[in-house]
Protein backbone atom coordinates (compact mmCIF):
# COMPACT_ATOMS: atom_id res chain seq x y z
CA UNK A 1 0.00 0.00 0.00
CA UNK A 2 2.45 2.81 1.22
CA UNK A 3 6.33 3.36 1.82
CA UNK A 4 7.17 3.36 5.55
CA UNK A 5 10.32 3.49 5.98
CA UNK A 6 13.23 3.84 3.60
CA UNK A 7 17.04 2.59 4.14
CA UNK A 8 19.35 4.49 2.00
CA UNK A 9 20.74 2.65 -1.20
CA UNK A 10 24.18 4.19 0.31
CA UNK A 11 23.93 2.79 3.40
CA UNK A 12 23.56 -0.67 2.18
CA UNK A 13 25.86 -0.46 -0.35
CA UNK A 14 29.07 0.79 2.15
CA UNK A 15 27.64 -2.05 4.57
CA UNK A 16 28.06 -4.33 1.65
CA UNK A 17 31.65 -2.74 0.61
CA UNK A 18 33.06 -3.20 3.83
CA UNK A 19 32.23 -6.85 4.18
CA UNK A 20 33.87 -7.34 1.06
CA UNK A 21 36.91 -5.58 1.75
CA UNK A 22 38.16 -7.78 4.82
CA UNK A 23 38.90 -11.73 3.13
CA UNK A 24 38.35 -13.49 6.64
CA UNK A 25 35.29 -11.35 7.31
CA UNK A 26 32.45 -14.05 7.66
CA UNK A 27 29.58 -13.86 5.59
CA UNK A 28 26.35 -11.90 6.91
CA UNK A 29 23.80 -13.54 8.50
CA UNK A 30 20.17 -14.26 6.68
CA UNK A 31 17.38 -12.64 8.33
CA UNK A 32 14.71 -14.67 8.61
CA UNK A 33 12.51 -12.50 10.61
CA UNK A 34 12.89 -10.33 8.49
CA UNK A 35 12.55 -12.27 5.28
CA UNK A 36 9.14 -13.42 7.23
CA UNK A 37 8.00 -9.81 7.29
CA UNK A 38 8.76 -9.15 3.79
CA UNK A 39 6.94 -11.92 2.75
CA UNK A 40 3.83 -12.23 5.44
CA UNK A 41 3.27 -8.27 4.01
CA UNK A 42 3.08 -9.42 0.64
CA UNK A 43 1.31 -11.88 1.21
CA UNK A 44 -1.86 -10.19 3.43
CA UNK A 45 -1.92 -6.97 0.95
CA UNK A 46 -2.79 -9.35 -1.62
CA UNK A 47 -5.67 -10.84 0.47
CA UNK A 48 -7.18 -7.80 0.22
CA UNK A 49 -8.66 -9.03 -3.43
CA UNK A 50 -9.71 -11.99 -2.03
CA UNK A 51 -11.67 -10.70 0.76
CA UNK A 52 -13.41 -8.38 -1.74
CA UNK A 53 -14.49 -10.89 -4.06
CA UNK A 54 -15.89 -12.62 -1.01
CA UNK A 55 -17.79 -9.92 0.09
CA UNK A 56 -19.22 -9.69 -3.34
CA UNK A 57 -20.92 -13.10 -2.90
CA UNK A 58 -22.65 -11.68 -0.01
CA UNK A 59 -24.56 -9.39 -1.90
CA UNK A 60 -22.10 -6.11 -1.01
CA UNK A 61 -21.14 -3.60 -3.55
CA UNK A 62 -17.31 -1.52 -4.26
CA UNK A 63 -18.63 1.82 -2.27
CA UNK A 64 -19.92 -0.61 1.26
CA UNK A 65 -17.12 -2.68 0.74
CA UNK A 66 -14.28 0.49 0.80
CA UNK A 67 -16.01 2.51 3.25
CA UNK A 68 -16.50 -0.41 5.67
CA UNK A 69 -12.90 -1.29 4.79
CA UNK A 70 -11.04 2.41 5.06
CA UNK A 71 -13.57 3.13 8.39
CA UNK A 72 -11.99 0.28 9.70
CA UNK A 73 -8.39 1.36 9.11
CA UNK A 74 -9.37 5.30 9.59
CA UNK A 75 -8.35 5.07 13.71
CA UNK A 76 -4.92 3.52 12.81
CA UNK A 77 -4.14 5.90 10.65
CA UNK A 78 -5.14 8.74 12.60
CA UNK A 79 -3.06 7.38 15.21
CA UNK A 80 -0.21 7.29 13.28
CA UNK A 81 -0.55 10.66 11.69
CA UNK A 82 -0.67 12.05 15.33
CA UNK A 83 2.60 10.31 16.28
CA UNK A 84 4.51 11.27 13.28
CA UNK A 85 3.35 14.72 13.74
CA UNK A 86 4.71 15.16 17.49
CA UNK A 87 8.04 13.89 16.29
CA UNK A 88 11.12 16.37 17.64
CA UNK A 89 11.98 16.77 13.49
CA UNK A 90 9.20 17.16 12.39
CA UNK A 91 8.90 19.50 9.46
CA UNK A 92 5.92 22.66 9.78
CA UNK A 93 3.52 21.85 6.70
CA UNK A 94 2.89 24.86 4.51
CA UNK A 95 -0.96 25.86 3.24
CA UNK A 96 0.62 24.18 -0.21
CA UNK A 97 2.00 21.34 1.41
CA UNK A 98 -1.32 20.46 2.98
CA UNK A 99 -3.06 20.81 -0.47
CA UNK A 100 -0.52 17.97 -1.94
CA UNK A 101 -1.44 15.60 0.59
CA UNK A 102 -5.32 16.72 0.06
CA UNK A 103 -4.22 16.32 -3.75
CA UNK A 104 -2.58 12.59 -3.21
CA UNK A 105 -4.20 11.20 -0.76
CA UNK A 106 -7.47 11.62 -3.04
CA UNK A 107 -5.56 10.48 -6.13
CA UNK A 108 -3.07 7.97 -5.07
CA UNK A 109 -5.40 5.91 -2.22
CA UNK A 110 -9.10 7.10 -2.87
CA UNK A 111 -9.61 6.72 -6.45
CA UNK A 112 -7.15 4.34 -7.25
CA UNK A 113 -8.91 2.21 -4.40
CA UNK A 114 -12.70 2.68 -5.53
CA UNK A 115 -11.45 2.15 -8.86
CA UNK A 116 -9.76 -1.02 -7.87
CA UNK A 117 -12.92 -2.18 -6.10
CA UNK A 118 -15.17 -1.36 -9.01
CA UNK A 119 -12.61 -3.61 -11.30
CA UNK A 120 -12.73 -6.66 -8.92
CA UNK A 121 -16.89 -6.66 -9.55
CA UNK A 122 -15.89 -7.99 -13.42
CA UNK A 123 -12.10 -9.80 -13.50
CA UNK A 124 -10.37 -12.63 -10.93
CA UNK A 125 -8.59 -11.57 -8.18
CA UNK A 126 -5.25 -13.24 -9.76
CA UNK A 127 -5.48 -10.83 -12.99
CA UNK A 128 -6.38 -7.83 -10.59
CA UNK A 129 -3.26 -8.16 -9.10
CA UNK A 130 -1.18 -8.79 -12.34
CA UNK A 131 -2.07 -5.84 -13.59
CA UNK A 132 -1.82 -3.49 -9.86
CA UNK A 133 1.80 -5.03 -9.77
CA UNK A 134 2.95 -3.28 -13.14
CA UNK A 135 2.90 -0.04 -11.03
CA UNK A 136 7.04 -0.16 -11.77
CA UNK A 137 6.50 -0.02 -15.37
CA UNK A 138 3.68 2.32 -15.42
CA UNK A 139 6.27 4.69 -12.98
CA UNK A 140 8.95 4.18 -15.80
CA UNK A 141 6.50 4.99 -18.61
CA UNK A 142 5.12 8.32 -17.24
CA UNK A 143 8.79 9.32 -17.05
CA UNK A 144 9.37 8.96 -20.21
CA UNK A 145 6.68 10.35 -21.77
CA UNK A 146 5.91 13.39 -19.64
CA UNK A 147 9.51 14.28 -18.30
CA UNK A 148 11.18 12.71 -21.70
CA UNK A 149 13.47 10.45 -19.72
CA UNK A 150 15.28 7.96 -21.95
CA UNK A 151 14.65 4.63 -22.09
CA UNK A 152 16.87 1.21 -21.98
CA UNK A 153 17.01 -1.42 -24.41
CA UNK A 154 16.86 -3.72 -21.01
CA UNK A 155 13.93 -1.44 -19.84
CA UNK A 156 12.21 -2.00 -23.35
CA UNK A 157 12.38 -5.63 -23.25
CA UNK A 158 11.15 -5.33 -19.24
CA UNK A 159 8.51 -3.52 -20.44
CA UNK A 160 7.30 -6.14 -23.30
CA UNK A 161 7.68 -8.93 -20.89
CA UNK A 162 5.53 -7.45 -18.44
CA UNK A 163 2.90 -6.25 -20.56
CA UNK A 164 2.93 -9.07 -22.41
CA UNK A 165 2.54 -11.37 -19.81
CA UNK A 166 -0.57 -9.28 -18.99
CA UNK A 167 -2.09 -9.97 -22.33
CA UNK A 168 -1.82 -13.72 -21.82
CA UNK A 169 -3.49 -13.58 -18.26
CA UNK A 170 -6.26 -11.22 -19.77
CA UNK A 171 -6.49 -13.99 -22.51
CA UNK A 172 -7.27 -16.79 -20.20
CA UNK A 173 -10.28 -14.48 -18.05
CA UNK A 174 -11.47 -13.40 -21.63
CA UNK A 175 -12.37 -16.51 -22.72
CA UNK A 176 -14.23 -17.24 -19.09
CA UNK A 177 -15.86 -13.47 -18.92
CA UNK A 178 -15.76 -12.10 -22.38
CA UNK A 179 -16.03 -7.96 -22.51
CA UNK A 180 -17.09 -7.94 -18.77
CA UNK A 181 -13.21 -8.37 -18.52
CA UNK A 182 -12.26 -5.55 -20.61
CA UNK A 183 -14.41 -3.00 -18.46
CA UNK A 184 -12.92 -5.02 -15.30
CA UNK A 185 -9.21 -4.44 -16.84
CA UNK A 186 -9.35 -1.28 -17.84
CA UNK A 187 -10.71 0.48 -14.75
CA UNK A 188 -7.97 -1.94 -12.26
CA UNK A 189 -5.63 -0.30 -15.02
CA UNK A 190 -6.73 3.54 -14.17
CA UNK A 191 -5.94 2.13 -10.88
CA UNK A 192 -2.57 1.55 -11.02
CA UNK A 193 -2.60 4.64 -12.95
CA UNK A 194 -3.92 6.79 -10.45
CA UNK A 195 -1.42 5.14 -8.00
CA UNK A 196 1.62 5.75 -10.17
CA UNK A 197 1.01 9.35 -10.81
CA UNK A 198 0.78 9.41 -7.07
CA UNK A 199 3.79 7.75 -6.59
CA UNK A 200 5.45 10.17 -9.31
CA UNK A 201 3.63 13.33 -7.21
CA UNK A 202 4.66 12.24 -4.52
CA UNK A 203 8.44 12.48 -4.31
CA UNK A 204 9.83 15.87 -3.25
CA UNK A 205 7.14 15.92 -0.30
CA UNK A 206 7.69 12.48 1.03
CA UNK A 207 11.58 13.73 1.10
CA UNK A 208 10.39 16.75 3.33
CA UNK A 209 7.31 15.45 5.33
CA UNK A 210 8.68 11.64 5.77
CA UNK A 211 7.50 8.38 4.55
CA UNK A 212 5.42 7.56 7.96
CA UNK A 213 3.60 11.33 7.95
CA UNK A 214 2.91 11.28 4.59
CA UNK A 215 1.36 7.87 4.31
CA UNK A 216 -0.89 8.20 7.42
CA UNK A 217 -1.76 12.19 6.17
CA UNK A 218 -2.64 10.41 2.71
CA UNK A 219 -4.45 7.05 4.27
CA UNK A 220 -6.33 9.08 6.41
CA UNK A 221 -7.80 11.68 3.62
CA UNK A 222 -8.70 8.68 1.66
CA UNK A 223 -10.33 7.08 4.29
CA UNK A 224 -12.63 9.88 4.67
CA UNK A 225 -13.08 10.08 1.08
CA UNK A 226 -14.62 6.69 0.80
CA UNK A 227 -16.40 7.51 4.10
CA UNK A 228 -18.19 10.76 2.46
CA UNK A 229 -18.77 8.48 -0.99
CA UNK A 230 -21.03 5.91 0.80
CA UNK A 231 -22.86 8.85 2.99
CA UNK A 232 -23.75 10.88 -0.68
CA UNK A 233 -25.02 7.23 -2.55
CA UNK A 234 -26.29 4.87 -0.08
CA UNK A 235 -28.65 5.07 2.75
CA UNK A 236 -27.28 4.69 6.19
CA UNK A 237 -29.74 1.84 6.97
CA UNK A 238 -28.62 -0.18 4.25
CA UNK A 239 -25.65 -0.90 6.82
CA UNK A 240 -28.48 -3.16 8.82
CA UNK A 241 -29.62 -5.19 5.72
CA UNK A 242 -25.95 -6.42 4.93
CA UNK A 243 -25.01 -10.08 6.27
CA UNK A 244 -23.43 -10.70 9.14
CA UNK A 245 -20.17 -11.97 7.29
CA UNK A 246 -19.77 -8.68 5.15
CA UNK A 247 -18.58 -6.67 8.82
CA UNK A 248 -16.09 -10.02 9.43
CA UNK A 249 -14.55 -9.69 6.06
CA UNK A 250 -14.31 -5.94 6.48
CA UNK A 251 -12.64 -6.12 9.65
CA UNK A 252 -10.42 -8.34 8.35
CA UNK A 253 -9.26 -6.36 5.46
CA UNK A 254 -9.15 -3.32 7.61
CA UNK A 255 -6.61 -4.66 9.39
CA UNK A 256 -4.43 -7.38 8.56
CA UNK A 257 -5.23 -6.75 4.76
CA UNK A 258 -4.34 -2.69 4.77
CA UNK A 259 -2.76 -1.89 8.25
CA UNK A 260 -0.93 -5.17 10.17
CA UNK A 261 1.04 -5.74 6.74
CA UNK A 262 1.61 -1.40 6.76
CA UNK A 263 4.33 -2.52 9.64
CA UNK A 264 4.88 -5.63 8.64
CA UNK A 265 6.74 -4.58 5.54
CA UNK A 266 8.00 -1.45 7.55
CA UNK A 267 10.21 -3.62 9.55
CA UNK A 268 11.02 -5.38 6.59
CA UNK A 269 12.68 -2.52 4.84
CA UNK A 270 14.20 -1.75 8.11
CA UNK A 271 15.76 -4.96 8.52
CA UNK A 272 16.73 -6.32 5.26
CA UNK A 273 16.84 -2.75 3.01
CA UNK A 274 14.29 -1.73 0.56
CA UNK A 275 16.14 -3.88 -2.84
CA UNK A 276 15.59 -7.18 -0.81
CA UNK A 277 12.43 -6.66 0.54
CA UNK A 278 11.08 -5.45 -3.07
CA UNK A 279 12.38 -8.38 -4.09
CA UNK A 280 10.58 -10.53 -1.87
CA UNK A 281 7.69 -8.70 -2.39
CA UNK A 282 7.28 -10.29 -5.76
CA UNK A 283 5.53 -13.44 -3.84
CA UNK A 284 2.13 -11.38 -3.69
CA UNK A 285 0.79 -11.91 -6.97
CA UNK A 286 1.83 -15.82 -6.29
CA UNK A 287 -0.03 -15.69 -3.61
CA UNK A 288 -3.04 -14.48 -4.82
CA UNK A 289 -3.41 -16.66 -7.70
CA UNK A 290 -3.26 -19.53 -5.11
CA UNK A 291 -5.34 -17.86 -2.69
CA UNK A 292 -8.03 -17.36 -5.47
CA UNK A 293 -7.93 -21.26 -6.27
CA UNK A 294 -8.49 -22.27 -3.25
CA UNK A 295 -10.47 -20.03 -1.74
CA UNK A 296 -12.45 -18.84 -5.18
CA UNK A 297 -12.72 -21.80 -7.20
CA UNK A 298 -10.96 -19.71 -9.64
CA UNK A 299 -8.96 -22.17 -11.73
CA UNK A 300 -5.29 -21.55 -13.04
CA UNK A 301 -4.78 -21.98 -16.49
CA UNK A 302 -1.29 -22.56 -18.81
CA UNK A 303 -1.98 -18.44 -19.76
CA UNK A 304 -2.40 -17.26 -16.37
CA UNK A 305 0.56 -19.16 -15.11
CA UNK A 306 3.21 -17.70 -17.68
CA UNK A 307 1.61 -14.50 -17.55
CA UNK A 308 2.46 -14.52 -13.92
CA UNK A 309 5.62 -15.46 -14.76
CA UNK A 310 6.38 -12.94 -17.26
CA UNK A 311 4.97 -9.98 -15.76
CA UNK A 312 6.89 -11.04 -12.44
CA UNK A 313 10.60 -10.90 -14.59
CA UNK A 314 9.57 -7.65 -15.91
CA UNK A 315 8.90 -6.00 -13.42
CA UNK A 316 11.77 -7.42 -11.53
CA UNK A 317 13.97 -5.94 -14.27
CA UNK A 318 12.17 -2.39 -14.42
CA UNK A 319 13.10 -2.59 -10.51
CA UNK A 320 16.27 -2.90 -10.02
CA UNK A 321 18.78 -0.53 -8.59
CA UNK A 322 20.45 1.95 -11.17
CA UNK A 323 17.88 1.78 -13.63
CA UNK A 324 14.52 3.30 -12.22
CA UNK A 325 13.97 4.06 -8.73
CA UNK A 326 13.04 1.10 -6.88
CA UNK A 327 9.59 0.78 -5.54
CA UNK A 328 9.62 -0.99 -2.21
CA UNK A 329 6.54 -3.52 -1.53
CA UNK A 330 4.54 -1.16 0.34
CA UNK A 331 4.67 1.25 -2.15
CA UNK A 332 3.44 -0.81 -4.89
CA UNK A 333 0.54 -1.53 -3.34
CA UNK A 334 -2.19 0.24 -4.20
CA UNK A 335 -4.61 0.22 -1.50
Amino acid sequence: MQRIAETPASTVDASAGSSLASPHASPPAVDLGGIGLAAFGAIAFSGKAIIVKLGYRHGADAITLIALRMAVALPFFAAIAWYAARRPDVVRLTTVDRWKVVALGFTGYYLASYLDFLGLEYVSASLERLILYLNPTIVLLIGVLAFHRRVTGRQVAALLLGYGGVVLAFAHDFHLGGSSIVLGSALVFGSALSYAVYLVGSGELLKRVGTLRLTAYASCIASLCCIAHFALTRPVASLDTLPGPVYGLSLLNGTMCTVVPVFAVMMAIRRLGASVASQIGMIGPVSTILLADLLLDERMGPLQIAGTVLVMVGVFIVSQRGRVPSIPPSRMETR
